[in-house]
């Protein structure tokens, strides 16, 4: 089981984070900590990401409306990285002329014209 952390942990742990913020960002479902004896739990998960969210708020000074957006189109980047790698995966484990033709064909479709 990986490691969990308190509020006054996390807190401590990502930089220019607030209290203020934190609460700001879970009330607006930015962050969804876990629910646990005396309060939130926050995995590593959550601190990466709260450590994005105050670098994106430091350096844009973005709302918690526009932070929630810009997090949920970097969680889908996320997603289509993860299928781009298994896709991957499973093109190389086809014979060459499967892969030649694929190429032919994302080449015609993505080429200038």
């Amino acid at each position: 089981m990986s490691a969990r952390y308190t509020q006054a942990e996390v807190l401590e742990a990502v930089a220019d984070l607030t209290e203020a913020r934190l609460t700001a960002w879970v009330e607006a479902r930015i962050v969804l900590p876990e629910a646990g004896e005396g309060g939130h739990r926050y995995r590593e998960v959550d601190l990466a990401r709260l450590q994005t969210l105050c670098d994106l708020h430091e350096s844009y000074g973005l709302s918690p409306d526009a932070l929630g957006m810009v997090m949920s189109l970097m969680d889908q980047l996320n997603v289509l990285r993860g299928e781009m790698e298994a896709l991957m995966e499973a093109l190389a484990a086809e014979p060459a002329e499967v892969r030649t033709r694929i190429r032919r064909v994302i080449a015609t479709r993505i080429a200038p014209e």
